[in-house]
C-alpha cells in the first residue's frame, strides 16, 4: 500500500539573520515538538485491496470434482470493494459479486445442464493494529453473505435452488480471501522503509537563507503517536516528534549520520504542539545613528533660561553598553556621552537604554558646574525618546519564518505553521552593530497532501 501512508519524521525550520561571515551568537540546541496529523482515507485502502484481487476472483470449471457434483461456478467483482470504518477499531469490507453457475441434472452419466447468473454481497471484518515498529497487523474474518437474488436453476417444471452449493464454494474461498487481504496488508503496510527514507532525506543540513548563509540541522529525540481513531471514511492519527533544532551561520555544519532503522514510537493520548526556535536580527550602528539624528539632531532645550542645541550625534558600542555621543552648542558647549545597557521594551517595541550613565567633556569649568541640571534633562530626553524600533524586524522575522513553515519540501508533504509569539529576548553588541536575539513560538504541522 505504497499510496496509503507515509510516516515522516519531521522538518523543522529556524531562520537566522546575520550579516557577519562568522556568527556573533552561538545558537543553542532548542528542544521542540511538531505534530503531523495523518488521515488514511479508507478509499485508498480500498484501492489497495481492489488491486490485490482480480475481477474474476474464483472459478470452478469441472463437473466431476467435489465428488462429481456436476457443478461449475465463476465469481466476479461487480463493483470496487468498499471499506467502512467502525468506532471499535474495525474495518467492514463489502465485496459485491456476480456469480455464474451451471448445474447438471441426470443419472447414469446422462445429464441436462442449466446455467444461471445472480448477484450477492460478501462481507468481511478486519481488526487493525498499528505496532510501534511502524508495521501494521490485521486479522480479517469472514462476516457472511447477503443474497440480492437467491440462485435457482430453472428446468421448466423443475426449479432447483443451489444456494447451498454456491455458499459452500464461496465460504471456502472467503477463508482464502481473508488470508489474501491480511497478506497484502502485512507486506504493503510496512512503514519502516518510508520512515528511514524520509528521515535520511533530511539528515543533510540544508540552507534556509542564501543571503545570510544560514543552515538548519535537526536531530530527533523521540516519536509519539496518538491512538488510531476510526471513522466511516478514514482512519486518523497524529504523529508528534520531539527534536533538537540547531541553526548555524557561515559554513555548512556536518551532516547527521544516516539511519538504517527508524526508532520505535510510543503511544500517547495528547501531543505537545509547542515549537521553539531562535533567530537574530542585526541593526548596524550606522542605522542606530540615523535614528538618533532624526530624533535629536538640531533639537534645542532650555538649561537655566538658555538654549542648548545638539549639533552632531552618533551611536556606537563599547563592551556591553551602547554609547550615544552628542555634540552640543549654546549654553553647554562640548561633547556628552550617554551610555546604557540595551534592553527590549515590549510596550514600546523598541530597544532602549537602561542603567544610563552620563559624562560631559568640556573645558568650561562653569559649564561643568551646570552639568547636573543638563545631565538630568538630556538623560530624560534620551531615555524617553530614543529607541531602536523593532516592530519592522519582528514583522519581517515572522514573515520569513511563516514562509519557511508553509512550503512543500518533499512531494506529498506540506509544512504548515503559524507564529503566535515572537519577541527579542537578548540584545548583543559587536563591532559593527546591535544584534537582537529573537525567540519564536509557533505551531508547526506536517500534512500529507498526496500519497507517494
Amino acid at each position: 500500500m505504497k499510496q496509503i501512508f507515509v510516516t515522516i519524521f519531521l522538518v523543522v525550520f529556524a531562520i537566522a539573520f546575520s550579516q557577519e561571515a562568522e556568527p556573533i551568537y552561538t545558537f543553542p540546541k532548542i528542544k521542540s515538538s511538531i505534530t503531523m496529523p495523518v488521515r488514511i482515507p479508507l478509499a485508498e485502502v480500498s484501492k489497495m485491496v481492489n488491486s490485490s484481487l482480480k475481477d474474476l476472483i474464483f472459478e470452478d470449471n469441472s463437473y466431476t470434482d467435489n465428488n462429481n457434483d456436476q457443478f461449475k461456478v465463476k465469481v466476479w467483482k461487480t463493483k470496487p470493494i468498499r471499506l467502512v470504518g467502525d468506532v471499535n477499531n474495525k474495518i467492514f469490507i463489502e465485496v459485491p459479486l456476480k456469480i455464474w453457475a451451471e448445474k447438471g441434472i441426470g443419472t447414469l452419466g446422462v445429464y441436462t445442464y442449466q446455467e444461471t447468473t445472480f448477484e450477492t454481497v460478501m462481507y468481511f471484518v478486519t481488526s487493525l493494529e498499528f505496532k510501534n515498529n511502524w508495521t501494521v497487523s490485521t486479522k480479517t474474518n469472514a462476516n457472511g453473505f447477503k443474497w440480492v437474488v437467491k440462485p435457482v436453476l430453472d428446468f421448466g417444471r423443475i426449479k432447483i435452488p443451489i444456494t447451498g452449493l454456491v455458499e459452500k464454494s464461496l465460504k471456502e474461498q472467503q477463508s482464502e480471501f481473508c488470508k489474501i487481504i491480511d497478506s497484502q496488508m502485512a507486506s504493503q503496510l510496512n512503514f519502516q522503509q518510508y520512515a528511514v527514507l524520509a528521515w535520511n532525506s533530511f539528515s543533510q543540513p540544508f540552507k534556509i537563507s542564501d543571503e545570510y548563509e544560514t543552515w538548519l540541522k535537526v536531530t530527533p529525540i523521540n516519536v509519539n503517536i496518538s491512538p488510531l481513531k476510526f471513522y466511516g471514511d478514514a482512519i486518523d492519527t497524529t504523529i508528534g516528534i520531539d527534536v533538537f533544532s540547531e541553526t548555524f551561520t557561515g559554513l555548512k555544519p556536518e551532516a547527521s549520520q544516516p539511519i538504517r532503522t527508524a526508532m520505535n514510537f510510543s503511544f500517547v493520548p495528547l501531543m505537545n504542539e509547542g515549537f521553539l526556535l531562535q533567530t537574530t536580527a542585526n541593526i548596524p550602528y550606522s542605522e542606530a545613528t540615523e535614528i538618533a539624528e532624526k530624533t535629536f539632531l538640531n533639537k534645542e532645550f532650555d538649561v537655566r533660561n538658555s538654549k542648548v542645541k545638539i549639533t552632531d550625534i552618533k551611536v556606537y558600542g563599547e563592551a556591553e553598553r551602547i554609547l550615544i555621543e552628542a555634540q552640543t552648542d549654546g549654553y553647554i558647549k562640548g561633547k556628552s556621552l550617554i551610555s546604557g545597557i540595551p534592553v527590549y521594551d515590549k510596550t514600546k517595541k523598541k530597544i532602549v537604554l537602561s542603567q544610563t550613565k552620563f559624562k560631559l567633556k568640556t573645558t568650561n569649568i562653569l559649564q561643568k558646574a551646570a552639568s547636573v541640571m543638563f545631565q538630568g534633562k538630556i538623560i530624560k530626553m534620551i531615555e524617553e525618546e530614543y529607541g531602536i524600533p523593532t516592530e519592522e524586524l519582528e514583522n519581517s522575522s515572522k514573515k520569513s519564518v511563516e514562509e519557511a513553515f508553509n512550503k512543500d519540501y518533499v512531494k506529498g508533504l506540506k509544512i504548515e505553521g503559524r507564529v503566535f509569539d515572537l519577541k527579542p529576548t537578548k540584545v548583543l553588541l559587536n563591532d559593527s552593530g546591535i544584534t537582537a536575539v529573537i525567540d519564536i513560538q509557533a505551531n508547526v504541522r506536517l500534512l500529507l497532501t498526496s500519497f507517494l
